[in-house]
């Protein structure tokens, strides 16, 4: 009987719990947020579309590949998660929801974004990653209060030069994609100030120093044959970082220092925690 109990009161969500079972869903929740990641859904509950006054919406990690267009009606909706479900196309309903700044869309079956992604005006962070997508849709380029923007584990292969348009872009994330070069446009946006092109295929990273903003560069795990060139107070993040030298050029060729050329363990040591 003990252990009965336990299940049930286990079932039962607590009243602070943000992840509710359907038939609690009647009434909008006062903090105007509905949580139902996880629920292995493979419809939303209509009944969702009627809280006008939802503000956050999060259904990752479910089997929906279709959302109704009744959504549309949520048009004080700013954070919605898809992301970790089955979605092969977005839905064009999501494309209505103009108040939107923050949309999940990683981890889906994704090869391109609708045109009418444009029509979301107040994106600020968009994540896309872990889809199928072989470059990066244009259409992203047109979000122009666009801050962050998540496109790793793709297929990537460059980035298109209207990227730079996005004057507000702030953070990159390029990780496991095909590059097989630092992309060029990149080298025109003195405002970024992360650049992950972690994991790809980069053989030659051009200087990096004349980027005003720059904070952060992460560009490990590719077949470099330098370490990218940053201002002062830049971190980079990858092979021949500030813990380790670059190897030496003479004529032309790469000569990897010896263990008796590198500099002393004093001389080395790792810079102070930012």
């Amino acid at each position: 009987m003990g252990n009965s109990l336990k299940a049930i009161v286990a079932f039962v969500p607590s009243k602070g719990c943000q992840k509710y079972l359907l038939e609690d869903l009647e009434e909008m929740p006062v903090d105007k947020m509905v949580d139902l990641s996880g629920r292995q859904l493979r419809r939303l509950p209509l009944h969702v579309c009627s809280f006008r006054e939802l503000v956050k919406l999060y259904l990752s990690d479910n089997n929906l590949n279709y959302l109704p267009p009744e959504l549309e009606q949520l048009q004080n909706l700013q954070i919605l998660a898809l992301d970790f479900n089955n979605f092969k196309a977005l839905p064009l309903v999501v494309c209505t929801l103009k108040q939107l700044c923050i949309l999940y869309l990683g981890n889906n079956k994704l090869c391109s974004l609708p045109l009418e992604l444009r029509l979301l005006q107040n994106l600020k962070t968009l994540w896309i990653e872990s889809n199928c997508l072989q470059f990066l849709p244009e259409v992203v380029c047109e979000l122009s209060l666009l801050k962050t923007l998540h496109a790793g584990s793709n297929a990537l292969r460059t980035l298109p030069p209207q990227l730079r348009r996005l004057q507000e872009l702030r953070t990159i994330w390029l990780s496991g994609n095909l590059l097989s070069e630092f992309p060029p446009v990149l080298l025109d946006m003195p405002f970024l100030e992360v650049i992950d092109v972690d994991r790809n295929s980069i053989q030659f990273f051009p200087s990096l120093a004349h980027l005003p903003g720059l904070k952060l560069v992460i560009y490990d795990h590719n077949p470099c044959r330098n370490a990218p060139k940053v201002a002062k107070g830049v971190r980079r993040v990858g092979r021949w970082s500030e813990e380790t030298p670059e190897p030496r050029k003479r004529s032309g060729a790469v000569i990897e220092i010896t263990l008796d050329e590198k500099p002393s363990p004093l001389a080395a040591t790792k810079p102070e925690p930012e």
